[in-house]
């Protein structure tokens, strides 16, 4: 209904699933309105169901479902862990390697799942449900932002950032300028590295006489 009401008036053709629950009205190819299909609705909230949740602890019913989603959550992530990690063979040759792998997976598990829930709140957050804010995509597209190198040495962003990389950065509570403060620490730390020691030594010692 939030959907629709957004659209009233304008030139629009809703997809068919719409038409299941709601009865669409079109006026000259302009959306008019829309009308609750009441005994569709009502025969599917009869198949719903219910369940409850026993705590040790007193709290609200929303406090008991997070709480049962995170750590269902965090099962299905390990459970997960064989699908986007590899692990369904360790591939090492001794104990050892074996504990240091499990231990990193162990860090990825964390780290993507900051991912995931951050992305997923900042999907809640937005109008419809663009697919570019799953973890997947959301790190295919930051992927994009990569550093070319200049004639003269120096190095830069090879194109601005677009405005689904805004989004998806803003999800993490970054935007363009730290994009491009990094990247500017880090074309300095590249030339730096490639610099003679020499080149390095001196660069220091007039570093110091400023000082």
């Amino acid at each position: 209904e939030a959907e629709m009401d957004k659209i009233k008036g304008r030139e629009y053709k809703l997809p068919k699933r719409y038409e299941h629950y709601f009865k669409l009205t079109y006026h000259k190819d302009k959306f008019y309105g829309y009308e609750e299909r009441e005994d569709v609705i009502e025969r599917e909230l009869q198949l719903c169901g219910y369940f409850a949740i026993v705590t040790s602890e007193k709290m609200t019913a929303p406090e008991a479902l997070n709480l049962y989603k995170s750590r269902d959550v965090s099962e299905k992530l390990f459970g997960s862990d064989k699908t986007f990690l590899g692990n369904r063979s360790f591939r090492v040759a001794s104990s050892q390697a074996a504990e240091a792998k499990i231990f990193i997976q162990f860090i990825a598990l964390i780290i993507r799942a900051r991912i995931y829930t951050l992305l997923r709140k900042r999907k809640a957050e937005m109008p419809g449900k663009p697919n570019y804010l799953s973890v997947p995509s959301a790190l295919k597209e930051l992927e994009k932002i990569e550093l070319i190198r200049q004639p003269n040495g120096n190095y830069k962003l090879d194109h601005a950032v677009t405005a689904t990389q805004k989004v998806i950065l803003g999800a993490f509570g970054l935007d363009e300028e730290w994009i491009k403060a990094q990247a500017r620490q880090i074309g300095k730390d590249i030339q730096n590295a490639a610099m003679p020691e020499e080149q390095k030594d001196d660069d220091e010692d007039a570093e110091n006489e400023e000082y």
